[in-house]
């Protein structure tokens, strides 16, 4: 395995930028350095470029000669990547470059993720940029930070001064797949203020854990268990049998994964201890063969323990509480009516966590439609209302919804069926992307998301087609000429 400059492989131009920018620390909250990187490359080649507080660069660049007076085209990719490596990998990511490694046709980094997603479009934007000898129309590159942890650095971008409204958005890791929308969403926190009080009784331990989980963008639809909703409906079980107490409760570490380990301890009855047990496992039993076939590798475990003082919910707020969890909506709510194959709506009970007595409900909605993602809130605060917990929305970003009369997904679609004689895939995605953003803020903005085939991206096994990142190259540039 030998590792060699990228800049010998094809296009030349690309793959030498993407190989600058890999050497140069770009993490989500930590884009200066690559944000002046953008900003130097415009000042040695004359062209107008601003840079703002939250690292967001653009840069301008005239038409070429016979499209002076075209429509301008907004080239648009993120600046962060997510870093991620080997436990035994010595890279600090914060400070150091990448250690590139070309192999059977593939980029990757070694011990590391690579950061394709989604420095290859910005390598791309900066590829065209350089070169006087492509035919395009002026030009807008428009290279955002922080996307990956909530598409902060579009949300805060000013785009007054952006005069396009055709975006190209070379952020999917499909070649041939051309996205044309995608969720809008927000995250909520609920939180109930318990009393509690001190208790004795029997130590009862549950853990819910080996379970699939996975992205709730990508994955909500795959029928995997989500364990926070699982523990909710355990512990209610529980609490109308037996009468249980709350000490703790913990699941899920973020709004948008879906939970696939959570824990709860519980006081019982000593004398009754054996007898939740096997009414734990016996529901468990029933429970699992929902997910015999998306999810059968997940377990529960039951443990008692002895006696035990402490802290705990009364056994009324408990079976509230647990009430609470197992009637907040979950999974998917609607499919698209545009594209019936596409979730439309969906909500993720991403966090449950227990601290002292307070136990706070963290949820993720998601819709193609910003009108239903808004109504979701709404019934989640309503909700919250009821087991008298306060209620908080926030993150909010906008859906970019399908537009269903579009030039440019009509031409797109026409120059990748000449150039590779099959018709690409047109598909919206559940996930978010910040062509929903520069929707909202550009009225009017006709967008297409695209790029080359990545795989296992925010993984240290993340790997770059090389052919591919031809292929698109070509696509992009054709692309251009007919715009």
């Amino acid at each position: 395995m030998e590792q060699r400059k990228l800049g010998n492989l094809e296009p030349k131009r690309v793959f030498a930028f993407f190989e600058e920018m890999c050497a140069i620390p770009h993490g989500s909250g930590n884009t200066k350095a690559i944000s002046d990187y953008c900003m130097a490359f415009a000042a040695a080649r004359g062209l107008r470029a601003r840079q703002d507080e939250r690292d967001n660069v653009i840069i301008w660049k005239d038409g070429s000669a016979g499209y002076e007076d075209h429509p301008a085209v907004i080239l648009q990719g993120h600046l962060d990547m997510v870093c991620a490596k080997e436990a035994d990998c010595p890279v600090d990511m914060a400070r150091d470059g990448l250690s590139l490694v070309v192999e059977d046709g593939f980029v990757s980094a070694r011990g590391t993720s690579l950061g394709g997603d989604d420095g290859i479009a910005v390598a791309m934007a900066l590829a065209v940029l350089d070169d006087d000898t492509i035919p395009h129309p002026p030009l807008e590159a428009v290279f955002t930070s922080d996307e990956e942890v909530g598409l902060l650095g579009a949300s805060a971008l000013d785009c007054s001064d952006l005069k396009g409204r055709m975006l190209l958005n070379i952020d999917s890791e499909e070649e041939g797949l051309l996205t044309v929308g995608c969720a809008g969403g927000s995250r909520c926190d609920m939180t109930a203020h318990l009393p509690g009080g001190h208790s004795c009784g029997a130590l009862c331990r549950l853990e819910l854990s080996g379970f699939l989980g996975g992205h709730s963008g990508i994955e909500i639809d795959k029928g995997r268990a989500n364990t926070n909703q699982l523990m909710g409906e355990l512990i209610l079980t529980l609490s109308a049998a037996f009468g249980v107490q709350l000490m703790q409760l913990e699941g899920g570490k973020f709004d948008n994964a879906i939970p696939n380990h959570t824990t709860a301890s519980l006081l019982v009855d000593a004398a009754s201890a054996s007898a939740v047990k096997e009414r734990a496992e016996g529901w468990w039993q029933e429970a699992k063969a929902r997910f015999a076939e998306s999810d059968a590798g997940g377990t529960l475990s039951v443990t008692l323990g002895g006696e035990l003082c402490g802290s705990a919910l009364t056994p009324e707020d408990t079976r509230r509480m647990a009430e609470w969890v197992t009637r907040i909506p979950n999974g998917v709510r609607a499919m698209s009516k545009d594209m019936p194959e596409l979730v439309e709506t969906s909500s993720n009970l991403g966090i449950l966590s227990l601290t002292g007595n307070d136990l706070t409900i963290t949820v993720s909605v998601r819709s193609s439609l910003n009108h239903v993602w808004r109504e979701q809130l709404r019934e989640l605060e309503s909700l919250a209302g009821q087991y008298g917990a306060d209620f908080r929305a926030y993150g909010d970003y906008p859906a970019w919804e399908y537009r269903k009369e579009s030039a440019l997904r009509p031409l797109m679609a026409e120059v990748y069926e000449e150039l590779y004689g099959k018709k690409p895939a047109i598909a919206m995605t559940h996930g978010g992307l910040e062509c929903g953003i520069f929707s909202d803020k550009l009225p009017g903005l006709d967008s297409v998301s695209f790029g080359p085939d990545l795989f296992a991206v925010h993984s240290p096994k993340e790997r770059l087609s090389i052919a591919s990142v031809e292929r698109t190259w070509r696509y992009l540039l054709e692309i251009l000429r007919r715009l």
